[in-house]
C-alpha cells in the first residue's frame, strides 16, 4: 500500500502540504479504528473543560499532532488541550481540531469523526489566531470514519466529498462540489431535553411532530446520533436539520458545542454547500470566537427550515406558544 495521501486536483496549491498530512492522519487513525481493540472507549481522564476523555480521544490528538509537525502550522489548537501548542516558527496557518467527534460511540461501532478549521496565523500570542471573526476561517473539513471513511473539506469555493480507497490509501475525489439538498423532511434533535429548551425550539418541533394536521403540513422523521460529523454528513448528503440549542440546565446555556472546534468548521462547510447554520437566530459564521473552549447554540441544514428556526424566535411570546393547529403565520 502507498502511504497515506488525497488527490490533489481540486486542491489549492498552499493548502496541498496540509491537506496531505491531515489525510494521512485520518487514515493512520481510520486503521486503529478498524483494528478496535481494547479499551479504545475507556474513560482516561477528563479534558481542560472537564468532559470525559476516552483512549481513543488521546491517541487521535497524539496521532494528528505527530502527523501535522512538517505541514506548515504555526500552531496546533486541540479541543483535547487547554492551550494552542506551537508547530513551526515559520508556519502561516493555525488548525483548530477537534481529534475525535463523537467519542461516546466508539464501543457501539456508530460513526464518529475529525473537525478541523483552518485560520492564517498571526503574529504575537498563539490566541491572536484563533480569537477571531469566524469569518476569518480559511478552510474547514471533517473526516468521518464509518462504513466508508470519508472527508468533506472547503477552501471557500464550495464543499469538496473525498472518499479513502483502502487499497490505495488515498482519499479520492468523489464529488467535487457538493450542493445540500433541500427536500428532506428530517429533523435531528435530542428530544430527551425536550422540558429545558426555550420556547421558541419546543414550537418548532411541536409543529414538525404535528405532521400533516399541522402548520407544516408534512410528516417529519426524528433522527439523532450524538455525533456531530455523522449528523453534518447525513445532512450534506439528505437535507433536513440539525439542532443542539441553548437549553436551561446549568452549563447548558450556551450549548454545549464549541465555537472553535466544532461549530465555525461545520457553519463553513454547510454554508459553502448551499445551506444555512445560526445560532438559532444569527448566522453561525458572523460571531467572533471570544475563548479557545467558548460553546454556542448550533443549528444547521437547508436553508428554510433553518431560517424557519430564527422566525421562531422573533414571534412574539403570544404566538409561539399558541397551540401548533393555530399558528397560521407557518402554514404551509
Amino acid at each position: 500500500m502507498t502511504a497515506p495521501a488525497i488527490d490533489t486536483t481540486h486542491i489549492p496549491q498552499n493548502f496541498r502540504p496540509l491537506m496531505l498530512a491531515l489525510a494521512r492522519g485520518g487514515a493512520a487513525l481510520a486503521a486503529v479504528i478498524r483494528r478496535g481493540g481494547a479499551n479504545l472507549g475507556a474513560e482516561v481522564g477528563t479534558n481542560s473543560d472537564g468532559d470525559g476523555q476516552k483512549k481513543l480521544d488521546v491517541q487521535a490528538d497524539a496521532l494528528f499532532q505527530d502527523a501535522l509537525k512538517d505541514a506548515g502550522l504555526r500552531w496546533y489548537a486541540s479541543e483535547e488541550q487547554e492551550d494552542p501548542i506551537p508547530m513551526q516558527d515559520q508556519g502561516t496557518m493555525a488548525l483548530a481540531i477537534d481529534p475525535l467527534d463523537g467519542s461516546s460511540n466508539i464501543d457501539t461501532n456508530v460513526s464518529i469523526g475529525t473537525i478541523f478549521a483552518v485560520y492564517p496565523a498571526e503574529d504575537g500570542p498563539a490566541e491572536a489566531s484563533f480569537l477571531r471573526p469566524a469569518r476569518d476561517i480559511i478552510a474547514a473539513g471533517y473526516i468521518i470514519y464509518g462504513p466508508r471513511c470519508s472527508m468533506m473539506v472547503s477552501f471557500g469555493d464550495g464543499t469538496q466529498f473525498y472518499t479513502l480507497n483502502p487499497d490505495t490509501g488515498c482519499f479520492d475525489v468523489t464529488n467535487p462540489r457538493v450542493t445540500l439538498p433541500d427536500c428532506s423532511f428530517e429533523f435531528a434533535i435530542n428530544a430527551s431535553n425536550y422540558r429545558h429548551w426555550q420556547q421558541p425550539v419546543r414550537a418548532y418541533i411541536d409543529d414538525c411532530l404535528a405532521g400533516l394536521d399541522g402548520p407544516r403540513e408534512r410528516n417529519f422523521n426524528m433522527r439523532w446520533i450524538a455525533s456531530l460529523v455523522a449528523e453534518a454528513h447525513r445532512i450534506l448528503m439528505r437535507g433536513g436539520i440539525f439542532l443542539y440549542p441553548a437549553d436551561a440546565r446549568e452549563g447548558y446555556e450556551r450549548g454545549r458545542l464549541r465555537m472553535l472546534y466544532e461549530c465555525a468548521p461545520i457553519a463553513m462547510l454547510i454554508e459553502q454547500a448551499g445551506g444555512h447554520a445560526t445560532d438559532g437566530a444569527l448566522p453561525i459564521l458572523d460571531a467572533t470566537i471570544t475563548q479557545l473552549h467558548g460553546r454556542t447554540p448550533l443549528i444547521f441544514g437547508s436553508p428554510d427550515k433553518v431560517d424557519r428556526v430564527a422566525a421562531y424566535h422573533d414571534l412574539p411570546e403570544s404566538e409561539v406558544s399558541a397551540l401548533f393547529g393555530n399558528r397560521g403565520l407557518f402554514r404551509a
